[in-house]
């Protein structure tokens, strides 16, 4: 894809990094996370109008911590370095980074902070806010050319600038939520030092992957593994806008869907113009998983039977050059990309087996973040209920019941998480959450019902509140709710004597369980 205006994130192992990538989209700029080991050439071949460096988990004068070329410095590119990033500056340009010398040095967390607002980066901004830190080394020395522009109680050299060269670093996360008017620091970035115009929209995207999709298709026909999910919704949209009749949507009914949701699945894409095929699969996908606990192991047999099953499903129709996919962004940086660790294996990513048997594999969302991904919807003017659809993971159930997958734990899961949704829907805060579910977890405790002993399952309630789903917060449902679908669960649902409520937020856990 071809945009005028590009930011390169240079990603240093930071826990924060595709926060950055979001954050610069926010503001209409479009830009990719890549490698700190991108070489020279291939960021020269990509022509950007700013570089980003990120955090990190290293120290720079450490032997064999990540660095960068200093040719990047001769580039005329401005230049933004975030924690590691700014350290990296100052490491690089004749600065001095060393060990904190002593715990007031250090600063983790929420930390008063005091801004130059001369600076461009605090332009238009208050003088004062909260800022997030997370760092324990030091800049001893700030390098010649180089200003200071931020200062807290503990730190006279919170942010660094040589405006004449467009450097800029700062210690603290702009990223975060937790930093205020954090969002309104990469603005200037963007705006007032690259001079970005702001050309990056959602409806130039969409065009823009219509005529690619066109052009790589040809006359060539597409097989798209439909779950009726937000993602593989929207890449159908999309693709039938591109292809139109070129294009098959297989759904694969594989028996870890959630309660009537096969159903409501076909019916919602009954009335539109393209090939539709349902596959009961049930059985198959029961019988590769019996015996297998282990989450990882789960995900990569879901994934290959998901390939088998749209091969045989290919050779029944004819001749299918292209299998499609809704895989988004989060996806990919899970499923571990580069030096990054891989969190879980997404079955459309890190759980694809070795060999596929299809020209090449498509995936027009492959750069969008959830809630791009909703926008891309209604611009191709899908129903909203589809597009505010609860995400559901491509593996399904299969990882929302901990342990070994049967079709009666899978049968019990579904009726308590068709409660959980339906009193949620009935308290009226649906609107309010980004994802909730249930878990049934692999644990038995003994209860009383009936003043007889029982020896039942637990099941896990889960809800997180998040904008692009790579961090998230525990939800704060209303204790009546949680008690009625509680007392609910534990009265319909048999097999289950206790129900919990996760309050763990991400990170440290993911969002799924598994």
């Amino acid at each position: 894809m071809i945009k005028k205006e590009k930011v390169i994130v240079l990603d240093f192992g930071g826990q924060y990094n595709q926060l950055i990538a979001r954050r610069v989209r926010e503001c209409n700029v479009y830009c990719e996370v890549r490698p700190y080991t991108m070489t020279m050439q291939e960021i020269r071949d990509f022509d950007p109008i700013g570089i980003i460096f990120t955090g990190g988990p290293n120290s720079v004068y450490a032997t064999g911590a990540p660095a960068v070329n200093p040719e990047i410095f001769k580039l005329g590119v401005p230049i933004l370095g975030i924690c590691y990033g700014c350290q990296l500056l100052a490491h690089n340009l004749g600065g001095q980074v060393t060990a904190a010398q002593d715990d007031s040095a250090r600063e983790y967390g929420k930390t008063e902070t005091y801004y130059d607002t001369s600076c461009a980066l605090f332009k238009g901004l208050p003088e004062t806010g909260v800022s997030w830190m997370s760092h324990g080394d030091y800049m001893a020395k700030v390098p010649d050319g180089f200003k200071l522009t931020a200062r807290s109680g503990a730190c006279p050299n919170v942010a660094i600038c040589d405006e004449e060269r467009g450097f800029y670093g700062v210690q603290f996360h702009p990223e975060v939520n937790h930093t205020e008017n954090g969002t309104g620091m990469i603005r200037n970035f963007l705006y007032e030092v690259c001079h970005a115009g702001g050309d990056w929209t959602m409806g130039d995207y969409m065009k823009e992957s219509i005529a690619a999709i066109r052009e790589k298709v040809g006359r060539g026909r597409v097989l798209l593994a439909l779950s009726g999910g937000v993602d593989s919704s929207v890449c159908a949209a999309l693709l039938a806008e591109a292809v139109g009749r070129q294009l098959t949507c297989v759904f694969v009914d594989h028996g870890l869907m959630r309660k009537n949701e096969g159903d409501e699945v076909e019916a919602a894409f009954a009335p539109w113009d393209i090939n539709f095929v349902r596959v009961d699969a049930e059985k198959r996908f029961l019988d590769r998983l019996a015996g297998v606990s282990e989450p990882e192991r789960k995900r990569k047999i879901i994934g290959e039977e998901f390939i088998r099953v749209f091969e045989a499903e290919a050779k029944k129709i004819g001749r299918v050059d292209y299998l499609a996919q809704g895989t988004i962004y989060p996806d990919v940086i899970e499923s571990g990309a580069g030096n990054a660790a891989v969190i879980k294996s997404h079955h459309n990513v890190g759980g694809l087996p070795d060999f596929v048997d299809f020209k090449e594999i498509i995936e027009p969302l492959r750069l969008l973040f959830k809630d791009e991904t909703r926008q891309l919807g209604r611009e191709l003017k899908l129903p909203e209920y589809l597009v505010m659809r609860q995400p559901f993971p491509g593996p399904g159930l299969a990882i929302r019941v901990i342990g070994e997958v049967t079709k009666g734990k899978l049968d019990l899961l579904r009726e308590a998480d068709f409660i959980f949704r339906d009193e949620v829907d009935k308290a009226g805060i649906a609107g309010e959450l980004s994802q909730y579910f249930a878990v049934l977890t692999d644990m038995r405790s003994v209860g009383v019902m009936g003043d007889g002993r029982t020896y039942d399952y637990t099941v896990a309630l889960r809800s997180v509140n998040t904008t692009d789903f790579m961090t998230a917060d525990w939800s704060r449902i209303p204790y009546e709710v949680l008690d009625r679908v509680s007392v609910r669960i534990v009265n319909e649902v048999r097999g289950v004597n206790r129900v919990v409520y996760d309050v763990t937020s991400k990170p440290p856990a993911t969002i799924e369980w598994e």
